[in-house]
């Protein structure tokens, strides 16, 4: 009796359950997601700084004004 070629070893078959089992957990491990993601953003923002630091300076001014246009309309809101 010959073996199926198409059928897999049990050690295969495990090792091809372990892969599938630990693609599924790095999907659903939110806290992996979110630093996997952070990472990413962080070395693109690095990047950035390096290459373009006129782009990046620009950024962080942008992101400063908006975050004070913010505290200064909620700030405004409570002292109206």
């Amino acid at each position: 009796m010959t073996a199926d070629p198409n059928i897999p070893t049990p050690e295969e078959a495990r090792a091809e359950l372990v892969a599938t089992l630990n693609a599924i957990e790095d999907k659903l491990n939110v806290p992996k997601q979110v630093q996997k993601a952070t990472d990413k953003l962080t070395a693109k923002v690095l990047t950035v700084k390096e290459e373009q630091p006129a782009v990046f300076i620009a950024g962080v001014v942008g992101i400063a004004a908006i975050a004070g246009l913010a505290v200064w309309g909620i700030v405004r809101s409570f002292t109206r």
